[in-house]
Parts: structure tokens; sequence; C-alpha cells
């Protein structure tokens, strides 16, 4: 009997262990938000579902405890008591550890300081690069807008070459930086989401590139799934 006991605690450990490890647990705070409720969503298919929520009532504080698999693009979103917001919805990768979420009701999605997740952390230093091209393209937009205003066709046909070479740049860092963090879910994640309409030379690069590990992640095969549906196509 004792040998049977002994056993079933070590399965029971053994399953305890393999929960834990794909455990995330979210915790953070929204600076002043009331009364209201947060919501942890992710994409299944073509759809945005919710996987959990809490009421959020005079303490601006909440926790989450999810299980996930792979490191994977999840959404927190905020619905108020009364009201809406624009800007409501923090997109952040997911991964089994403590993850924090720091931001205010007010800036909801562009305040939000994420960490704990080391994908977020390659996340962050994407979107530093990107900005400039991004910063740059508005520029070049309000310049436009100007020269059209003005009738200044030939300007604004000058611009718009520019917007273009802006563009092409854009994609080019996206690549370089999916090639440089081929070890992370981000890479296959970035070609996917950013540049899945590029050459599929460089769909091809990337997940060539691809660690085992990630070409076997979910947007691993998903990048898989875009480069057979492309080559199809061309063919």
């Amino acid at each position: 009997m004792n040998k049977y006991l002994t056993l079933l605690s070590v399965l029971i450990l053994l399953i305890s262990c393999e929960t834990n490890e794909n455990k995330m647990t979210l915790t953070g705070n929204v600076k002043g938000l009331k009364k209201g409720t947060l919501f942890l969503q992710k994409i299944e298919g073509s759809l945005l579902i919710t996987i959990d929520s809490v009421s959020v009532n005079g303490s601006s504080s909440f926790s989450f405890s999810e299980t996930v698999l792979e490191p994977e693009i999840y959404y927190l979103y905020v619905r108020l008591e009364n009201g809406f917001l624009n800007d409501d919805r923090i997109a952040f990768f997911a991964e089994a550890n403590p993850i924090n979420i720091n931001t205010t009701l007010t800036n909801f999605a562009v305040d939000a300081k994420i960490t704990g997740s080391n994908n977020q952390e390659k996340y962050k230093i994407y979107n530093k690069i990107i900005d400039r091209y991004s910063d740059r393209n508005l520029e070049l937009i309000e310049q436009s807008f100007q020269a059209r205003k003005q009738g200044n066709d030939s300007l604004a046909n000058q611009l718009s070459i520019s917007q273009n070479s802006i563009l092409a740049k854009k994609y080019l860092a996206t690549i370089s930086f999916a090639l440089s963090n081929k070890d992370f879910e981000i890479a296959p994640y970035l070609m996917v989401s950013l540049v899945n309409d590029t050459k599929i030379y460089y769909l091809d690069s990337v997940y060539n590139n691809l660690s085992p590990k990630i070409k076997d992640s979910k947007y691993g095969k998903d990048l898989e799934s875009l480069i057979q549906s492309r080559k199809k196509l061309d063919n």
C-alpha cells in the first residue's frame, strides 16, 4: 500500500512541476483605474478571444494566472464601467514567467511598461529601431500634405518617392532584426505579422536560419505555411 501511495505522490509532484513550468503569472497596476474590467486575450485562428477577466473596483492592481505553452502575443484589454478608451489594448509577448505590466488609464497602451518576458525585451529593442523610420515617415506625410495643399505636385511626388524608400528600409530593418534573433519566437512573428508581403527570398532566408526549436513554434509554423502559400500563388 505504501508503495502505491509513494508512486501516486511522485506522479502528482511531476504533474504539478510540469504545470508550474508552463505557468504565466501576470501582475500589474493601471494608475487611475477605479472601476472597470481587465481582459486577457489572444488570437485563436482568426478570432480574438478572451481567456480570463478580472474586475477592478477601488484597487488599480490586477493579477492573472494562465498556462502558456510557448511564447505568444497576448493582449490586455480594459473596459470601463462608464465610457470607453481609444487606447484600450496592450499587446505583449506572453511567456511562462512572472510578467509585470504597469501603465496608466490615460495612456493605457502607450505608457505600458512590461517586464519578465525575454521576447518582449527583444520587441522593445525592435520598436526603438523601427520608430526612427515611422517618425520620418510621419514627417514626410505632413510635408507631402502641405506640398499638395500649395499646389506643388513636383515636390509632393519627390516626397512620395522618399516615403517608398523609408518603407523599403523599414522592411529590411525588420528582416535584419529577425535574422539576428533566430533563437527567439519574435523572429518568425515579425515576418508573418509585419512583412508577410515581402519577397519570398527574404521569408525563406529567415525561416532557414531559425533554430529547430523556433521552427517548431507557433510562429515558426505560421511562417512555414506563409511561404508555402506564397509559392503556390507564384506558381
